[in-house]
């Protein structure tokens, strides 16, 4: 029987990103806590402060997986729409949940108050409960397999701390590498065979071009280290009979 896998995906709303202006550094970082989970992040969008298009993809992406995360838009400003587009998408309102309201006053009592523009942060679809946010006191928003989080990667991961073994999923992603001086042309066959006979791995290739000289790492991925060990053995065995020198953890 085949092993069940957990897949989430990721929304990443912000004119910013889309611009350059901004570098989103969250994808990475959900991505190792996923995998930490025992759930992959199957795919990634990012898109534009546009209710239409945030709509889209949320619908489309939760559809197709078992979670949907998205980063951005929760803030105090107009342009923070994202809770506005999920509520649109769900077809349910929007409201002030009133623990929301409660942090966040506690949070601004020596901050200057709880303004309306502050307010704004309490605000979730209709039905959801929340994330804490131990960094900056405006919490985050889960509702049913859809996870509303701050876009500011340091308050993420502290919202991803404070989900941290609440999601069902499966084992664990392992991974090895290896590394050596070669085009990766020049292995292709011996890495779809490694791939082909030890059924459950994946394996990457990544070549580089550094010192004027070409190489690759291959790192192998499953949820069964012994299987991960195996398979990296018969990848170094294949190389070094084909003269490489192998480098382990990669170059």
């Amino acid at each position: 029987m085949n092993e069940r896998i957990w897949t989430a995906a990721l929304v990443v709303i912000g004119d910013e990103i889309l611009s350059g202006r901004t570098q989103d550094k969250n994808v990475a970082q959900i991505a190792l806590w996923l995998n930490v989970q025992g759930i992959r992040l199957a795919e990634v969008r990012v898109v534009a402060d546009r209710t239409d298009a945030i709509v889209e993809a949320v619908n489309t992406l939760r559809a197709r997986n078992d979670y949907l995360f998205t980063t951005g838009g929760i803030g105090p400003t107009h342009d923070d729409i994202t809770v506005d587009a999920i509520a649109v998408a769900l077809g349910v309102a929007v409201v002030h949940h009133p623990r929301a309201v409660a942090v966040l006053e506690r949070y601004y009592e020596t901050r200057g108050g709880l303004t309306e523009a502050r307010k704004r942060m309490a605000r979730v679809p209709e039905g959801a409960d929340l994330i804490e946010n131990r960094m900056s006191g405006a919490p985050g928003i889960r509702l049913g397999n859809i996870f509303i989080m701050a876009g500011v990667p340091h308050i993420t991961a502290g919202m991803l701390e404070a989900l941290t073994g609440t999601l069902e999923g499966g084992k664990p992603l392992v991974a090895r590498t290896i590394g050596c001086w070669v085009a990766e042309s020049e292995v292709a066959d011996l890495l779809r065979h490694a791939e082909r006979d030890h059924e459950g791995v994946a394996i990457g290739s990544y070549p580089f071009f550094r010192e004027g000289r070409v190489g690759a790492n291959f790192v192998v991925r499953a949820t069964d280290q012994a299987l991960v060990d195996r398979c990296i053995a018969a990848l170094a065995t294949g190389l070094g009979a084909a003269g490489y020198a192998i480098v382990d953890g990669g170059i």
